[in-house]
């Protein structure tokens, strides 16, 4: 049991029978009524985002969870197939439960949560930036770089990302997994 004052970002609580993560919080307070706590929540077992109101002191419901480090190894029928780094455990997941399944490459290492009280999974994180190869982008118009000007380019794992002129095929870039967005050209 906790309330209100407990809730911290990233802190997982159980809402109307789903597990929701909290995204962001804040305190709304007036002069003349009680204080408010608000936050934005995302459904970790499910693919909704509602916003949630309590009065300041109400009682919330956190779930107890275990972040595990994980090796994706394929997708097939079962779905994502994970194995534990320590155990050699296998384990198939949803598509649903991984945060960006279009940037995942064999090998990739994630973070896979999981409920204590149940065992079970609940979402698969990837790394915030993660370096994948260019596989296909049109060659950069000369000239064409007085403005921010993006182009999309295809990376090993499939998925399209927009990139500036500058980078070519079969260069290294870095990629931001929770927005998509390209960040920077890697070195090798």
């Amino acid at each position: 049991m906790a309330n209100t004052s407990d809730i911290s970002r990233g802190l997982i609580i159980k809402l109307d029978g789903s597990l929701y993560s909290v995204v962001e919080f804040g305190e709304n307070k007036t002069a003349r009524a009680a204080a408010k706590v608000w936050a934005k929540l995302k459904g970790v077992d499910n693919n909704r985002s509602i916003e949630k109101t309590w009065n300041s002191g109400d009682t919330i419901y956190p779930v107890r969870v275990e972040k595990k480090a994980f090796q994706f190894l394929y997708k097939d029928d079962s779905g994502y197939n994970f194995m534990d780094n320590e155990t050699f455990e296998q384990i198939a997941v949803a598509e649903t439960m991984v945060d960006a399944p279009q940037f995942l490459k064999d090998g990739q290492e994630v973070a896979v949560m999981f409920n204590t009280e149940t065992e079970q999974p609940m979402s698969v994180e990837l790394p915030d930036k993660i370096v994948l190869q260019v596989t296909y982008s049109e060659p950069g118009v000369k000239g064409d770089t007085a403005t921010r000007t993006l182009k999309p380019a295809t990376v090993e794992t499939g998925a399209t990302v927009n990139v500036p002129l500058f980078v070519n095929e079969g260069e290294l870039i870095r990629v931001n997994t929770k927005t998509g967005e390209y960040v920077e050209r890697v070195k090798e």
